[in-house]
């Protein structure tokens, strides 16, 4: 199946990187606050190297007045009283003073920074993503694996928030210093500056080369993470089967190859991020010997100053050639950034499948008359059901009966609006289920499924979940109509004793009867029920059929089952085959006919003579 992700084409870099700046403005002030942290940070960094080239001109000075004097900012000299050891003594206090509050700078920016990315950009981008999924169809997941997903909403936003604090804001920053620190150096020796700097032009060119070569790497490296996360979620989902079949070590096996293919494709990409850091840094230190030679020439020939000039000059290449080696971590982080924004984005545009009309139609209290009128269906390959046309009266209880592969989860899925069908229509009380307000639609329709999933809360909290504001009252009501509400009432804290994970503890019975009483608590007009008897026991049966009846009183049902008990409970039966009704009608009627159900029906009627004939032979 072609999954949703790629029916819409691949988003180019360009608006990758736009709608990643969008994204970006939203968090404009954040930004704006550590930008201009930054820029304080920066200025305190070249007032303190500054005067410390002031300070060693001082020093030259005092040994040597025959130097030049050293040349102070804005026009500022010390007092003549001042002895060097004074000067000397000054300048230290007022380094010391801009060390300690470029310190505290320093100090709000990470806070800042980690506020705006972890506490912000994460939280809100992993609750939009996970919105998102909350409101998609069945198809979405049905075409999706759950752990590339899972890792869409984890791993990939935290990619995303890269392209803000290192992409975005390390840019800005590269930028602004790059900036600064030129006109520094220029305002020092212009000739010095530019014959450092010849090599720069050559180092954008190399990181331009760098991004497109590790970018499919990236791509890459998220999709082997998918592989490796899904082998461990089926893993942990399927433990017993694991157990059951002593597979434990080729499980292992198989996970040790899907994480060492992670770690060996990573590794690829840390190669080429070091070699290219390894070729950033030689050309920044090549940069050093060039001062060395000139600069040194320029010194002793007097035309520059050591200390202000020099060594000055030394400090502000050196911390120039530090945020061009930053251009290595913008250039992969931009990679990595893109490859988790494509993924993200891809949730995010995927098309609503399923949603609310624009004016949807009231359905007040529904009497829970359906109607399927040419109903057809399928996943996006073949068909799954054809030309489905039956009327189900309120209060009606119809069986849907097939073998597997018939259609009969996927009609069922339609009432609900898991799906909507690919033709025709599904009518409640006369309005077509597109036309309602789709959470007022499920309140009406009550679900029962095969595998009935309970959550690690309390017993009270799982009856109530499509109903939290429920009174304990109504809880007990539904569990009592369940024929859950003895054995809730047998646990250590009833109804305020937490399940373990997935119901853990109970029997199928059990969390059959509590999805029964969960399903019942808002009263539905329609109760559906997939099947709810297949995983049980004869003996746990004629408690979850108890239950059910009680359920199903005065409410529309459908009901998919091969119980012939059940079955006779109907009041019609319809037959799928191949997705289309093959034949419809009561239990005798279907009975009289012969076909698939007949067949099926003698079958079951034959094992139970045998069963039976057997306990009176053993009694």
């Amino acid at each position: 199946m072609t999954p949703p992700f790629s029916s819409g084409g691949e988003a180019s870099n360009g608006t990758l990187i736009r709608r990643l700046f969008e994204l970006s403005w939203r968090y404009r002030r954040g930004c704006l606050l550590i930008l201009l942290l930054q820029a304080a940070m920066l200025a305190l960094g070249l007032v303190g190297l500054g005067f410390t080239g002031i300070a060693i001109d001082v020093m030259r000075h005092a040994v040597d007045p025959t130097a030049p004097a050293p040349k102070w900012p804005l026009h500022f000299s010390p007092p003549p009283q001042w002895t060097p050891m004074h000067t000397m003594e000054m300048i230290a206090i007022f380094i010391l003073v801009v060390a300690a509050l470029r310190g505290l700078l320093d100090s709000w920016y990470r806070v800042a920074q980690n506020h705006l990315v972890q506490v912000e950009i994460v939280v809100q981008l992993r609750a939009q993503v996970y919105n998102k999924m909350q409101r998609m169809s069945f198809r979405f997941f049905d075409a999706n694996a759950s752990s590339t997903l899972i890792n869409r909403v984890t791993g990939d936003v935290q990619s995303v928030r890269m392209f803000v604090d290192q992409v975005l804001i390390q840019s800005v920053i590269v930028i602004v210093s790059l900036a600064a620190y030129l006109v520094y150096m220029l305002n020092i020796h212009v000739w010095l500056t530019i014959v450092c700097l010849a090599t720069t032009p050559l180092l954008g060119v190399l990181a331009a080369r760098f991004s497109r070569a590790v970018q499919p790497a990236f791509r890459k490296n998220r999709d082997l993470v998918d592989e490796m996360i899904q082998r461990l979620a089926e893993n942990i989902r399927g433990i017993q089967v694991v157990k059951a079949f002593a597979r434990e070590d080729d499980e292992i096996e198989k996970f040790r190859v899907a994480n060492e293919t992670v770690r060996a494709q990573k590794q690829w990409i840390f190669k080429q991020v070091a070699m290219f850091n390894s070729t950033i840094g030689f050309f920044s230190q090549a940069n050093l010997i060039v001062l060395l030679g000139y600069g040194g020439y320029l010194a002793i020939h007097g035309r520059v100053p050591i200390g202000t000039g020099l060594v000055v000059f030394a400090g502000i290449l050196q911390q120039f050639a530090n945020q061009v080696s930053n251009i290595s971590v913008i250039a992969n982080s931009m990679q990595e950034s893109l490859t988790g924004a494509r993924r993200v984005f891809e949730v995010l545009d995927a098309p609503l499948e399923i949603h609310d009309p624009a004016a949807p139609k009231p359905l007040g209290e529904s009497r829970g008359h359906i109607k399927f009128e040419a109903v057809e269906f399928d996943h996006g390959q073949d068909p799954v059901l054809e030309n489905i046309n039956f009327e189900v009266r309120p209060g009606q209880c119809v069986a849907v009966f097939g073998p597997t592969g018939s259609g009969k989860s996927a009609l069922l899925s339609l009432i609900p609006r898991f799906y909507d069908p690919t033709k025709g229509s599904v009518l409640l009380d006369g309005i077509d289920l597109r036309e309602l307000d789709l959470d007022e639609l499920r309140r009406n329709v009550g679900l029962v499924f095969q595998e009935s999933f309970l959550f690690s809360t309390t017993v009270a909290a799982n009856i109530a979940f499509g109903h939290p504001e429920a009174s304990r009252a109504q809880v007990e009501k539904a569990a009592r109509i369940a024929a859950a509400h003895d054995f809730i009432s047998a646990m250590p804290k009833g109804y305020d004793t937490v399940l373990g994970e997935s119901g853990l503890g109970l029997s199928g019975g059990q969390r059959q009867r509590l999805a029964i009483a969960r399903a019942v608590l808002l009263e539905p007009a329609v109760l559906v029920l997939d099947d709810p008897t297949a995983a049980i026991d004869q003996g746990t049966e004629h408690e979850i059929i108890e239950a059910m009846n009680s359920a199903m009183a005065s409410r529309t049902t459908f009901i998919v089952t091969h119980r012939l008990s059940m079955l006779r409970r109907a009041d019609f039966i319809i037959v799928l085959e191949d997705g289309r009704i093959a034949q419809s009608g009561t239990h005798e009627e279907l009975l009289q006919r012969g076909g698939y159900y007949a067949q099926v029906a003698a079958m079951q009627l034959d094992r139970e003579k045998a069963q039976h004939m057997a306990q009176e032979a053993h009694e």
